[in-house]
Formats: structure tokens, sequence, C-alpha cells
């Protein structure tokens, strides 16, 4: 199989050494490395420049293209039939490569679930870890990241973080959605799935990527995803969930407290231990590696964190909705609605 590494790049300067690094060190090296830079204003592709005599490197510059447009031009740019997909700023474990290819090249037989024939999988799904260095990354990667642990492979959804797909899975989703700004890789998935069926499953294909290194950077992330979520109509009873919870739950715990209610600590106990229970379950195994001071740092930052996420993902998801009303003669926001597949792509 002909493997084509894609990703794409805005304004990366030196973090992008951490990605090209990892690509030159992989087991199963590239038969090609395609990159495509959105038009940086650093000097980002004069240092992948640098990597052209280390790896089969083809570097295109489409000034203006999002994140899902890059990679779109990166499939069409390739030669081969097999691409796997990285960030830049992440780092890839030596095999990275090697295992996500494993499920297609030894592939299990006769699952019912396979819809192509011969048990070969049309996607494979990665996994990806926190990059961690401070107190604050730790909270972060606590309180958002699922551990490997909590993952069911037959609903798990990849980041493009870490994923591998062939050309007809990529043609049968109808490539990456370029109306979106974020949350493409997402829908990417759901059409994949729908069109060629589950995903396979590579844990040990490790990405290691820096979460936000401040408050201010993770809310406008979230909030990002959330108006990503409404532009696609996605996820609407987690969302929905969530203004319960701060619009109705957290009211009635206040109303309880001023009534000196003896309810109100049973509710307020209930309600932390359900919120932070997830996030300090995943700390724990950081807390030994950590200062006194900084684990209790890590501890008091999770519930700020979760609620700096839950408001940005309240005031974010409205906005997407809004675009989504004012764009909605616009096809492509039907998404959901349209047929998945295409005839002839096996």
């Amino acid at each position: 199989m002909r493997v084509t590494v894609i990703s794409t790049v805005l304004n990366e300067g030196e973090s992008v050494r951490r990605l090209m690094d990892s690509l030159v060190a992989q087991t199963r090296p590239a038969d090609e490395v395609v990159i495509v830079d959105g038009g940086s204003r650093d000097n980002t592709v004069a240092v992948l420049s640098e990597y052209g005599g280390r790896l089969p490197l083809k570097v295109l510059v489409e000034p203006g293209a999002n994140i899902s447009r890059g990679r779109n031009v990166a499939v069409q740019a390739a030669g081969g039939d097999l691409f796997t997909c990285a960030d830049a700023g992440e780092w890839l474990e030596p095999g990275w490569l090697e295992c996500l290819l494993a499920p297609f090249e030894n592939p299990p037989s006769g699952e019912p679930s396979d819809r192509w024939g011969g048990g070969r999988p049309q996607a494979v799904a990665g996994f990806f870890v926190p990059d961690v260095a401070s107190p604050f990354e730790i909270a972060i990667g606590a309180t958002v990241l699922p551990a490997l642990a909590e993952v069911n492979p037959a609903t798990f959804l990849p980041s493009s973080r870490s994923v591998a797909f062939t050309r007809a899975a990529w043609q049968a989703a109808g490539g990456y959605p370029e109306w979106i700004d974020y949350c493409e890789d997402l829908i990417f998935d759901l059409r994949v799935r729908a069109a060629c069926g589950p995903f396979g499953w590579a844990p040990g294909a490790l990405a290691h990527f820096r979460p936000r290194g401040s408050l201010r950077a993770f809310f406008k992330q979230y909030y990002r995803y959330a108006r990503g979520d409404g532009k696609a109509d996605l996820w609407r009873k987690r969302h929905a969930i969530r203004y319960a919870t701060y619009l109705v739950a957290l009211p009635a715990m206040l109303a309880l407290s001023v009534s000196r209610s003896p309810l109100w600590l049973l509710a307020l106990g209930s309600g932390f231990l359900a919120y932070c229970r997830t996030p300090y379950r995943r700390l724990l195994p950081y807390l030994p590696h950590l200062a006194t001071s900084g684990r209790l740092r890590a501890i008091l930052l999770i519930p700020l964190i979760r609620v700096t996420g839950d408001v940005a993902k309240m005031l974010g998801y409205p906005a997407g909705w809004a675009w989504r009303i004012r764009n909605w003669r616009r096809a492509e926001v039907h998404w959901q609605q349209a047929e998945p597949g295409a005839p002839g792509v096996r």
C-alpha cells in the first residue's frame, strides 16, 4: 500500500518541527508526506523545506484555505489511495503509522459490520493523549480528554489528530466539509461511518499534543467548538442538558440554600460529585509526579476549567445556530439529510 501522511499548517513556525521530527522517526516510513500551508506569515514554509531531504515531502501553499480545504487539497495532490492525518504541533509515537496501518494490512475476516468485503476497514481510528508540562495543562487534559479505558471502539469518533482512511472512504464522505470552520472532523467521521461502516481501532497509534496554556485560550477554543456544533446541528441533547443544569438545576440549589433547607448540602455535594468525578479520576495518575503546590493547584483548577468550558459552549452554541439560520438555504448545512456515499466508489 502506498501511504500518504497529510497535514495542514498555518503560522506554526518552530512548533511544526515536533511533527516533522516524529515523522522522520517512524518505524514504518511514509511513502509520501503532503502538507498544505494556509498562507503562513511566519517561517513555517521555510522550516518545512528543511525536511525535504529527510522525508518524501510535498509542501503546497493555499492562501486562505481552512483546515478542511487544506486536507482535501492534500488528498487530491497525493498519489496513493491510503491516507493518515496528523496535526501540526503534535508529535507522534515512533510506531504511530505502523499501528494505524495494521488493521488495513491484517484485517479481521468476516466481521458482520463490514460493508466492503474481506473484513477490511475503510477507516481506522488512532488515539491522542495530552503532552502536559504544567499543573494547568494537566488539569485541562483531565477535564476535557477521555482516557483510553473510557473509549468504546464501536462508537468512538476519532480526531483528525490521529486517523487513517482510504480514498474511497474520503470520496464516500464527500471529503472534509469546507463550509465549516470547526468540528469538521466530526462531520467527516459521521459521514465515513454512515457510508463505510465502523472505524477500525488502533489504540497504539498515539499522537501527543499540547492542551491550551491559559483559560482565555481554552475559552476561545471551546467557544469555537460549540459554535461549530451549532452550525452543524450536532449534539442537541448534550447542549440541552448543559443549559438545564445551569439554568434550572443550579438556580434550584441556590433557592434551597436561601431557605436553609438541609437538602441544600445534599444537592450541592451530589452535584459537585457528578460534575467533577470523572476529571478527578483522570487526574489521579498525575498527582504523584507533582509537587504539593502543583497537586493543590490542579485539584482546584478542575472546577474552574469545567465552568469556563461550559460557559464557552453555552455562548458558542447559539452563535452557531444563528449562523445556521442565516444560511438555512445553503444545501451543505443540511448535511445530515444527504444520502451518504456515492455510486461506484468501491
